[in-house]
């Protein structure tokens, strides 16, 4: 069976990585804490997977644009990609 993965909404879309792990990491603390009716919990856990999702995808296009440097035997800099 084929999972089909959907768009983002908007509003995540356009968090950059670091304010997308910051409001996952309020929403995991919600979570943890167990104040939250059933519906809240549900959909924080879904905006939180939405979150995550995001942010993997965000640290996978940095990892494509790194570049390691080097320099060769005779000194001249040459850049290879990132490799994992």
């Amino acid at each position: 069976m084929e999972k089909t993965t959907q768009p983002l909404p908007n509003d995540i879309a356009k968090l950059s990585f670091e304010d997308a792990l910051l409001e996952l990491e309020k929403l995991v603390k919600q979570l943890e804490d167990g104040k939250a009716k059933l519906d809240d919990a549900i959909g924080a856990y879904e905006r939180g997977a939405l979150l995550k999702r995001h942010c993997e995808t965000k640290l996978r296009e940095a990892q494509a644009k790194i570049e390691s440097i080097s320099v060769d035997s005779n000194g001249k800099a040459r850049t290879t990609p990132f490799n994992s």
